[in-house]
């Protein structure tokens, strides 16, 4: 394989490692109160996208996210072999990275979220969720290349918060968070309906940032 299916796998597997394993260290520390464990959670996440996507993006583009290697694949800025190649780096490197904080953690390596996440609140959730990270990255790359790293790591900390789903907004981690049964996870049954969400709010930003971000050849 590529440099690029290794940087998403790689990147994909401290990612997800870090969304899990962040959420089951606030949540023992925290003693019941939510709002400083989904903090603890957000902290984190978003210190560690800015390092995965600072590192790797000159690799891959630091995707670690189907929805946005979809959009990019829609633009034309992919060839669908290079597209497929990096949905399954994040989705062989992101479950592994489940796994691992499980160990860590003196959790079972294997088992399933009972946590319930469903209704059109939620839904509504993801696709805003999803529509606004894909519409921050077309943004920023069109106008501050340099930036997407604070960029998307200060959106996803913003988003946990204002969105009633605390921000998915990627198919492959939302996969990967049924595979817990920890404060990040999400209920297997739920997971079709939130992807479906991430999907149509994803190619609701390409259309958007065409229309907002276009430069004479039409792309954004």
């Amino acid at each position: 394989m590529s440099r690029d299916f290794w940087a998403e796998a790689i990147g994909s597997f401290f990612l997800f490692c870090t969304v899990i394993g962040s959420g089951i260290m606030a949540e023992q520390l925290a003693g019941g109160n939510i709002a400083v464990a989904l903090l603890g959670n957000t902290i984190a996440t978003g210190a560690m996208l800015y390092v995965l996507i600072g590192m790797l993006g000159p690799l891959s583009g630091a995707h670690f996210n189907p929805a946005v290697t979809l959009v990019f694949r829609l633009r034309g800025d992919l060839a669908s072999g290079t597209a497929l190649r990096l949905i399954a780096g994040q989705f062989i490197g992101g479950l592994p990275g489940v796994w691992a904080a499980h160990l860590m953690f003196a959790r079972p390596i294997l088992e399933l979220s009972t946590k319930v996440r469903t209704g059109p609140g939620q839904w509504a959730g993801e696709f805003i969720a999803t529509f606004g990270l894909v519409f921050v990255i077309l943004g920023t790359l069109r106008h501050r290349p340099q930036g997407v790293p604070a960029a998307v790591a200060l959106y996803i900390v913003a988003a946990y918060w204002f969105t009633s789903s605390t921000s998915f907004a990627n198919p492959a981690i939302t996969l990967a968070r049924a595979l817990t049964d920890t404060f990040a996870g999400i209920a297997p049954a739920d997971v079709p309906a939130f992807i479906a969400a991430q999907l149509l709010g994803a190619v609701a930003a390409l259309l958007a940032g065409q229309a907002v971000f276009a430069d004479d050849e039409g792309k954004a």
